[in-house]
């Protein structure tokens, strides 16, 4: 997953902190977005899992945050709801005019709200997801609502939210009074996913089921177990991510995959030096993989480097080799972990004599054995680490044929 940073400006004038994440090959298939919970922002961990997981199925994802909050300009008393969804709105316009129209809303409590609105406004939207969604927009107001009565007299009051300091005023506390949720959603007509733990003790699972009960089909209820409201474990973010993106996909067009064809051989390498600057799209007859440079070097980091892949065909091999060689012997080898680096390194540092000192290429391998072994079947181990086919293709002499294929 790539993240790049984007700065949005909304209706108002107001700079948006925004970051779009893509997939590893950087084509996206989808785009959505995600809309953040009350008062937290688009850094929160949970955000990022569910965006990465999202990645990993083909989606390119848009968080952001809202107006006043994380590390977009305004005040927090002007992030109201009402102005979370026209931020929402001018996020999708923006991302549809630069990239393309996201078909994916997802939104986590408060932002589940927002998504719900906003979706009902955008028909470029095929599908909603919430997260620990209320079913009341007003409901929020509980947080501080025993902190307000001055509000009502007074411009603008301090009141603490999950133990941090916001400004508010009294517009900012009749906007969650004027948005009927039930209603919208009970003519909303698109495909919905609620997501809601049944433990939540911020937003109570009953606001899931008044929810589900005013959606008409698709609809679709999981629950989250054990999960708390903000999702702190990281397993219950990613698993949120991970159902998002396989529902989603069933409401939009099949993307074929496009393969490259081998032309009879193992695989094939291809890159778009215009498009992709060095990243690699590499093809077997049942594979595809990806292989990049580090961003040190000017590459987009997207994939492992060639180095390391030579590395891993190393490493995949050779503990390939001591599975077969320790159940053929019966040994008690339960696993095997190797450890691998390439480097160039000179003859002298490497205590070589050779003909006329240089720098040579140098593979570190080290071995880590789990099993009741013993030092002599250790030690037979990792002599046979160095027969596996790959070993033995890297450290000998290796003759090469270059053709050049006519289009």
């Amino acid at each position: 997953m790539k993240s790049t940073k984007l700065k949005i400006k909304n209706r108002k004038g107001l700079i948006l902190n925004a970051h779009i994440e893509l997939p590893a090959n950087q084509k996206p298939n989808y785009y959505a977005i995600f809309a953040h919970c009350f008062t937290c922002s688009s850094s929160l961990s949970a955000v990022r899992n569910v965006s990465r997981a999202l990645t990993q199925q083909g989606f390119a994802v848009v968080r952001f945050d809202f107006t006043g909050l994380g590390r977009s300009e305004g005040e927090f008393a002007d992030s109201h709801f009402s102005a979370n969804v026209e931020d929402l709105l001018d996020v999708h316009a923006y991302i549809t005019e630069s990239y393309k129209a996201p078909s994916l809303l997802v939104g986590h409590s408060l932002g589940g709200a927002a998504v719900l609105v906003a979706a009902s406004k955008i028909k470029a939207v095929k599908a909603v997801a919430t997260v620990g969604a209320p079913s009341s927009v007003g409901h929020v107001k509980h947080l501080f609502s025993h902190q307000i009565e001055d509000g009502k007299d007074k411009g603008n009051v301090e009141v603490n939210i999950g133990g941090r300091p916001f400004v508010i005023n009294k517009d900012f506390v009749e906007e969650f009074d004027k948005t009927d949720l039930p209603e919208i959603v009970k003519n909303l007509r698109k495909p919905l996913l609620i997501m809601h733990s049944p433990f939540d003790k911020i937003v109570g699972v009953e606001n899931a089921e008044q929810l589900y009960k005013n959606a008409h089909h698709p609809k679709s209820f999981v629950t989250l177990d054990d999960a708390d409201h903000l999702l702190t474990n990281e397993k219950d973010s990613q698993y949120v991510g991970e159902m998002i993106g396989t529902w989603a996909k069933r409401y939009f067009p099949k993307v074929e995959n496009k393969m490259l064809s081998t032309e009879g051989e193992q695989l094939v390498g291809h890159l778009n030096i215009i498009e992709d600057n060095f990243t690699t799209s590499i093809q077997t007859k049942n594979h595809t993989l990806i292989a990049d440079e580090p961003a040190s070097v000017g590459g987009s980091d997207f994939g492992p480097s060639p180095y390391e892949y030579l590395n891993a065909a190393l490493a995949a091999c050779t503990v390939m080799t001591l599975k077969m060689y320790a159940e053929r012997k019966k040994w008690d080898l339960q696993e095997v972990f190797v450890y691998i680096s390439h480097s160039r390194q000179h003859s002298d540092d490497l205590k070589i004599e050779v003909d006329k000192p240089k720098y040579l290429d140098h593979i570190s391998k080290k071995l880590k054995f789990v099993g009741e072994l013993d030092a002599a079947q250790k030690a037979r181990l990792k002599e046979i680490s160095s027969r596996c086919p790959v070993h033995k293709t890297i450290a000998s002499e290796v003759i090469f044929e270059t053709q050049v294929v006519e289009d």
